[in-house]
């Protein structure tokens, strides 16, 4: 049907009006960062954090003449160990106009960056804690660097070597080299180093892989893999991996979006920590205008208490 004559309708008083606007910010962005989560948080006291590391020699023959005299056999020293601490420091100025306005989504412009900025503070620490980058001293024009994993790792590895790829020296003082040519990341890889942590003393605990490679270990085959599956009460259809038993020990497995996707990590938790010097602060900066400035600044290390007891599976395909 047609509109009465001279029907004055929503059309015709437009600017009149109240715009409806949803009063919630709708952020997909992940922020969630599990190594760094999950690494313990000890209390660093200078920019250099060291720490000790020390092996038993290899078990050997010991059979003795009754009555014998007792020859004292070689020691070996334990190796020192370190890395630099790193600044993470993001600020956010903000007018003081701004800060009287009516926000959409927020009471008040410089507390809502502020938690935006500690949550992509927490990525970057994610990022470094897992960079194959080597520890950098620094200077007044340089700055510090932290040394990530794929440094210190060096015993339970695979790699390839074909097209330049080697380990790096294992002290966080270079990187690990990358091979040219990478092959895809398999279960055969993963068993070989789970086996090698095992005879080298370690306990494994988290895997920690791109959703790529995650896609890659939901082919595993094994008992302890009843994947695929419909469940009648539900209808669900169950693809996932959660926990790999073997007889080197369990692990569960963390997709990560942080690590490059061509390295998988296979973590003793227990044996990474990170060393905090100055922990997370909100803090206001001078006042040198109309304005307002805060930032947000983190100094910290990362810790590899033995390298042994991890591993990791590097030079992997990652399309």
């Amino acid at each position: 049907m047609a509109q009465p004559s001279n029907t004055f309708d929503s059309y015709d008083y437009a600017n009149a009006i109240n715009e409806d606007i949803s009063q919630i910010i709708h952020n997909v962005t992940p922020f969630d960062t599990p190594f760094y989560s999950k690494c313990r948080k000890t209390t660093a006291s200078n920019t250099l954090h060291e720490w000790l590391t020390s092996s038993l020699r290899a078990s050997a023959a010991n059979a003795h003449v009754e009555g014998d005299d007792t020859t004292a056999e070689a020691r070996t020293q334990e190796s020192r160990l370190s890395n630099q601490s790193q600044i993470f420091k993001n600020a956010v100025t903000v007018s003081d106009t701004d800060e009287g306005l009516d926000h959409i989504g927020k009471a008040r412009r410089m507390a809502h960056e502020m938690l935006q900025v500690a949550r992509e503070q927490k990525l970057d620490i994610e990022k470094a804690l897992f960079a194959n980058n080597a520890k950098a001293a620094g200077n007044s024009t340089t700055a510090r660097e932290l040394a990530g994993a794929p440094t210190w790792m060096i015993t339970n590895v695979d790699f390839q070597s074909g097209n330049s790829g080697a380990n790096p020296t294992g002290d966080g003082s270079d990187a690990a080299t990358d091979d040219g040519t990478p092959t895809a990341f398999s279960q055969a890889k993963f068993d070989a180093v789970l086996q090698s942590m095992w005879e080298n003393g370690g306990t494994p605990g988290t895997c920690y892989l791109s959703a790529f490679q995650m896609n890659k270990a939901l082919a595993f085959t094994g008992n302890n893999n009843q994947r695929a599956n419909v469940t009648a009460a539900d209808e669900r259809v169950v693809n996932s991996l959660s926990i790999y038993l073997t007889p080197w020990g369990q692990v569960s497995f963390q997709p990560s979006r942080e690590n490059r996707s061509r390295d998988v990590y296979i973590m003793q938790d227990d044996m990474w920590e990170v060393p905090v010097l100055r922990g997370t602060k909100n803090v206001p900066l001078a006042k040198t205008g109309d304005n307002s400035k805060r930032q947000v600044v983190t100094e910290l290390t990362l810790c590899c208490k033995n390298e042994k007891a991890s591993g990791i599976i590097r030079d992997n395909t990652t399309s």
